[in-house]
């Protein structure tokens, strides 16, 4: 806009030019009362719609008032409630046929537990003619672009010696423009298509005239004559677009009310054509499905509803009433799907079409978008983008770094390969072989490794729901030109071999013929997102207990390390000691430092053997409450108790010994998928932590007779360790960071920010159990295993950084910077410390770990450090 002073990339994400970039017929809807019912999202960019949209407030209370004003009993009895849970029922599948603009007689409504169950219903029960009959054998075909609970079943399928036949889009759309028609059209063979009307990862919607074509025989899937039926895959379509079984009247369709309302989950439904319902095959009932049986002979005679017939035991009959307030508020909030439709394409034909403008100073694309169209037609393409992100070099960022530096912006997106993995490698040209190869190296679907011998696993996916306002669009714009084009050029000097960790990619990811760049201005700017408000929280400075082991049993432990040893280093006679040496009693609150510390067996005594949860049991930690860092525990091993300090609140002591009374409540529960059993701690303590933090928690405690959080990882080629014991930690017993690489971090982070910055306040914000000093940054990065004292350490892998290190350790205040820093200096990882594991041989819980102690590094591929012989390093702290 002339006169407005703004730039052209400012220019670009303003609302005028959303509105000017909408295409024609593209509707955009946002309004005001949607800020009443989303009024959680404050602050946060959720663009996951695809995987769960959000319910609307209003849905939730109209649901409570409901379950508050009528009783509802189970709708198998025939009492007045269980009546009226009937009818309610009953009224619900009227409004879910109303919705698909269709009616009781021409579709049945099968509740099922999702459309992953509704799915597996029509593989179960469809009246397949399995090979080896006298008649021509049935076959399952299903599009390769689908869910994996699409591809799954096969597994049922060929339990019925019935073929799995899997078809490429393209051959079907090859076979559609062709129109070569069934030859032996008398054939009466039932089969089964099944194809997903949009594909839940890029968005593409398929012809729904497939299932008019299939069903007449003009289009036969794979050229394999029979009569065909379709099974139509609409979990991910009905979020955000209207179904029309009038138009497209498929036999069966699947899918998930969570993904239309958000609320409730774990609730789904199989429409069936009625004209299919009576081929269909049960062979299990349950309860309420029976009309009679007999229990000491086979004799049972089923429902004659097919809804009824099918739906074994009770059904989920609350979640079935939420439906219909979920559809009360969907009307009223939005006036309807095609409403629905016409806005959420808008925000992603905008974001699309600025995305794939962005452009690096040199002329590579930031991203690169995985789509079958251009977002011309909301009629082809759901509000779903996918991609990549580039380095200037064409290279993949990995996703599970873009996911981390999302998160530092409250975005939410979703990385991977959606579950759908035909579509993953047909968009990202992954091989059979590259599968099955990945899989060997470790990676499994929904796990962070993101690149392996520098080719992607996976990719980044965007999706908007109907509450998706250009507020969203505009901050996930941001988000990408912040982290991507305005950054300074930096070079990591010192570039180690990988621990436990992949490759950077090679060679450039582009093998499609499609391109991501269509006819739009460039875009190639330096904007700065400001970074949130900082906490208002007064610093609280760290007192700390220095606990020293008696003097006798110091000496012993300094005179066990071998004479004969000699420091490793790379370019200096300068030794490598431990200069800190600091436990986290609490997980995720202040470290406490020490010159000594006792080694038990799961690492330093009382390292994170306490952590804080919600009231659902699961662990609070600074990504949820930076203010943890504000609490300061110290041990005092003489009095045996744990002191807890914070700013503006008495401290409180907790006893060091277990105390497990009657009335003690014993928990499970889970840390990074580590099983650990606790118990709580009371309820005087969780008092202190919910009035301080202004929410109900409770402090719980890690249980020392449990042992079934043992782990042990391994670093490739060498011989894995004996099972160790894990406290509450994440990954492994210690985390050692190196203070050269500090410093060199340091530097990095004071040329963007232009202010100056503490080196002790860097190495609080990794939170490292060990922290050493050599020349060379990253040098520990080459280490095999460290001798440190009398103590033998495996290292086990590197650390991969979260949003944590942007927590001010002692103010509680964020700056993205400090993630941001890390990712452009290690080439766009944020790999920084080394995980290390206490080696059985040597473990006991009366060995000291002291600073000044020597380090011992043994370099990878080199001979292991063997423990001194002698038994005289031990010490009785």
């Amino acid at each position: 806009m002339a006169g407005s002073g703004r730039g052209p990339g400012e220019e670009l994400l303003s609302f005028q030019a959303f509105q000017s970039r909408s295409p024609l017929g593209a509707r955009y809807g946002a309004r005001d009362s949607w800020q009443r019912d989303f009024r959680r999202l404050r602050g946060i960019t959720y663009l996951d719609h695809a995987g769960a949209t959000l319910f609307a407030d209003s849905l939730l209370k109209g649901f409570m008032d409901d379950l508050r004003e009528n009783i509802y009993g189970n709708p198998h009895s025939q009492n007045i409630s269980s009546k009226l849970t009937y009818d309610t029922i009953e009224h619900v599948r009227y409004r879910i046929l109303q919705h698909f603009n269709t009616t009781a007689e021409d579709y049945t409504v099968i509740f099922t537990s999702g459309s992953t169950a509704a799915l597996k219903l029509v593989a179960e029960t469809f009246p397949w003619i399995p090979e080896g009959a006298k008649e021509p054998s049935s076959r399952f075909c299903y599009l390769t672009d689908s869910h994996t609970s699409v591809v799954g079943m096969r597994g049922i399928t060929a339990m019925m010696n019935v073929l799995s036949v899997p078809v490429q889009p393209k051959d079907m759309l090859l076979l559609e423009k062709n129109k070569e028609p069934a030859k032996e059209q008398n054939c009466t063979t039932p089969h089964l298509f099944c194809y997903p009307a949009q594909s839940n990862f890029s968005g593409t919607k398929y012809p729904l005239s497939w299932i008019r074509k299939i069903k007449s025989r003009e289009l036969c899937p794979g050229r394999i004559p029979g009569k065909w039926f379709v099974l139509l895959d609409a979990a991910a379509f009905v979020s955000t677009s209207p179904l029309d079984l009038t138009v497209h009247t498929a036999d069966f369709v699947a899918i998930s009310f969570y993904k239309i309302f958000g609320f409730p989950t774990g609730l789904g439904a199989l429409l069936v054509n009625n004209e299919i319902a009576p081929f269909l095959r049960k062979i299990y009932f349950g309860g309420g499905t029976a009309a009679a049986y007999l229990a000491g002979e086979d004799f049972y005679s089923p429902r004659q509803s097919v809804a009824e017939r099918f739906e074994d035991g009770t059904v989920s009959f609350l979640d079935i009433i939420a439906l219909k307030h979920g559809f009360d508020a969907l009307e009223r909030l939005t006036g309807g799907m095609e409403n629905i439709k016409q806005h959420t394409f808008a925000l992603a034909h905008y974001t699309y079409t600025v995305l794939s403008t962005l452009k690096y100073t040199n002329g590579a694309p930031v991203v690169y978008i995985y789509s079958d169209t251009d977002f011309s037609n909301p009629d082809v393409q759901g509000p779903i983008i996918n991609f990549n992100v580039l380095d200037e070099n064409g290279d993949i960022i990995g996703y599970s770094q873009v996911d981390k530096m999302a998160s530092l912006y409250n975005i939410h997106v979703r990385t991977g390969c959606f579950c759908n993995t035909g579509a993953c490698q047909q968009h990202l040209g992954i091989s059979n072989e590259d599968i099955k190869r990945n899989l060997q190296a470790g990676h499994m679907c929904g796990d962070d490794i993101d690149i392996i011998d520098g080719r992607p696993t996976g990719s980044v996916r965007i999706s908007f729901g109907y509450m998706s306002t250009f507020e969203d669009a505009q901050n996930f714009l941001k988000f990408i030109i912040a982290t991507q084009l305005s950054k300074a050029d930096m070079k990591f000097p010192f570039q180690p071999t990988p621990t436990k960790t992949v490759t950077e990619s090679e060679e450039s990811p582009m093998q499609n013929d499609q391109t991501s760049c269509h006819n739009a201005d460039v875009l190639s700017m330096k904007t700065i997102i400001a970074d949130s408000g900082p906490w208002n929280n007064s610093s609280a400075m760290l007192k700390t207990t220095r606990w020293q082991p008696p003097e006798t049993e110091l000496e012993r432990t300094r005179a066990a390390v071998s004479e004969q040893a000699v420091p490793v280093h790379s370019s200096s006679n300068k030794p490598i000691i431990v200069t800190n040496i600091c436990l986290y009693p609490i997980k995720s609150c202040s470290a406490f430092e020490v010159t000594q510390w006792p080694v038990g067996n799961q690492g330093l005594l009382y390292d994170r053997n306490w952590m804080l949860v919600n009231q659902n049991g699961v662990c609070i930690t600074q990504k949820q409450e930076p203010r943890l860092c504000l609490i300061h525990p110290s041990i005092d091993l003489k009095q045996k108790i744990m002191v807890i300090k914070t700013e503006g609140m008495d401290p409180i002591a907790i006893p060091l010994e277990e105390n497990l009374e009657k009335e003690t409540q014993i928990c499970q529960s889970k840390v990074c998928a580590h099983r650990v059993q606790t118990y709580d701690c009371g309820e005087r303590i969780a008092d202190w932590f919910s009035e301080f933090l202004g929410r109900q928690c409770h402090l719980i405690r890690q249980s020392s007779d449990f042992k079934g959080n043992a782990t042990q990882k391994h670093v490739k080629g060498q011989a894995p360790s004996a099972t160790l014991s894990l406290s509450l930690v994440n990954e492994a017993q210690y985390l050692l960071i190196n203070t050269a690489s500090i410093l060199y971090l340091k530097e990095q982070i004071i040329a963007r920010l232009e202010e100056p910055l503490e080196t002790e306040q860097m190495i609080q914000r990794f939170r490292a159990n060990i922290v050493i000093n050599t020349v060379e940054p990253f040098e520990e990065e080459e280490w095999a295993e460290i001798s440190i004292g009398a103590l033998h350490f495996q290292v086990v892998g590197l650390c991969n950084r979260c949003q944590i290190i942007c927590i001010d350790q002692k103010s509680g205040e964020r700056n993205k910077e400090f993630l941001q820093s890390l990712s452009n200096a290690r080439g766009r990882k944020t790999h920084f410390g080394i995980y290390l594991m206490n080696q059985s041989s040597c473990s006991s819980s009366s060995y000291i770990l002291s600073v000044g102690s020597p380090v011992f590094p043994m370099l990878k591929e080199s001979t292991k450090i063997q423990c001194p012989p002698s038994n005289e390093e031990k010490a009785s702290g």
